[in-house]
């Protein structure tokens, strides 16, 4: 599948996915072992984006399970479809009826239909769910288990066979093994801890927001239209604004579309006043809105550049300007 870390870095590269030494070798050692990676880290920061652009570069299906609260095996495994079961017994009623017609009382009835029950709880009645769809690939795919902290630790104690042996046991027809295991990402935002057992099935992968440096060259893939005078400006009010307790951080897919929207506005530099008007792009609340304005000065009578660097009083003409922006300040 990838032949070394060099390989796993150009093919992410290739999917426009900026990778570092660490993640490459997770990611290597997970598809030479067979083994599922647990990829931890606040919200937005590329988790999921590792799977989907880990999909693209090993040319396979990406299998989405999303999970929430009271997610069950139902909707991660499989389930019957029971309407199709019905409508199949109303068109075989007679048939229905002559198996059980030469019977005699409930208990010969009820073991005749055992001995065919089979007919009802066959592949042609199963739905697939994610999991089931991933064992039974003829092409491993990646299956994505996205934000695994949200669902519930009950699902968790469901996975573990999974995780562990890639099969899964569906009581009326057997345990099913995957042929070619496919390669399992999970992805967790850390809301809740996850069980040491879970932590054991896998390779950890602990992802944060991005270096100034990596943020630049992850803009430069996904917006290639900004200028770099802009885009350095861009980063480095990211980065500033992170900083900050907010409720939600911008994150890189809002450092993006923030990249996106001022290519869109053919914005040369990054002022106060195009920063008010598209702090929607990155700040998710209105607290988290005005937190952001607040600090980087954005409201006053002036404009000024954003990264402008502070007068030193070192240059004489500096200091006149200071000292005219004063209140009551007279040019003599």
């Amino acid at each position: 599948m990838f032949e070394g870390t060099e390989d796993v870095r150009e093919r992410l590269a290739g999917q426009k996915y900026v990778s570092d030494k660490r993640l490459e070798m997770v990611i290597f050692l997970a598809t030479r072992l067979n083994k599922p990676v647990l990829v931890e880290g606040p919200a937005g920061v590329g988790k999921t984006e590792l799977a989907k652009s880990l999909a693209g570069a090993v040319r396979t299906d990406l299998i989405r399970l999303q999970c929430y609260e009271g997610l069950d095996e139902a909707k991660a495994l499989y389930e019957w479809e029971y309407s199709k079961q019905l409508l199949y017994t109303q068109v075989l009623r007679e048939k229905i009826g002559e198996v059980l017609g030469p019977t005699e009382g409930l208990r010969e009835a009820a073991k005749a239909l055992r001995e065919r029950e089979d007919v009802f709880f066959s592949e042609n009645f199963l739905v697939e769910r994610p999991i089931l769809r991933a064992i039974r690939s003829e092409r491993p795919p990646v299956l994505l288990i996205d934000e695994i902290d949200r669902a519930d630790e009950e699902f968790e104690a469901f996975l573990l066979e999974f995780l562990s042996d890639y099969q899964v046991s569906i009581p009326e027809i057997g345990t099913v093994v995957a042929e070619r295991p496919p390669i399992v990402v999970l992805t967790s935002n850390r809301t809740r801890e996850l069980s040491e057992a879970l932590k054991r099935r896998c390779l950890h992968l602990q992802l944060d927001y991005p270096s100034a440096e990596a943020e630049l060259e992850i803009v430069r893939l996904k917006a290639p239209g900004i200028g770099e005078e802009l885009l350095e400006e861009l980063v480095k009010v990211i980065q500033e604004l992170r900083k900050l307790d907010l409720r939600k951080a911008p994150s890189i897919g809002e450092t993006i579309d923030w990249a996106q929207s001022l290519v869109v506005l053919n914005a040369p530099r990054l002022t106060k006043e195009l920063i008010e008007e598209t702090i929607g792009v990155i700040a998710k609340y209105e607290r988290d809105a005005e937190k952001m304005l607040a600090h980087l000065g954005v409201g006053g009578p002036e404009e000024k550049r954003v990264g402008q660097k502070e007068p030193t009083g070192e240059n004489p003409a500096e200091a006149m300007y200071e000292y005219r922006r004063r209140p009551g300040a007279h040019a003599h």
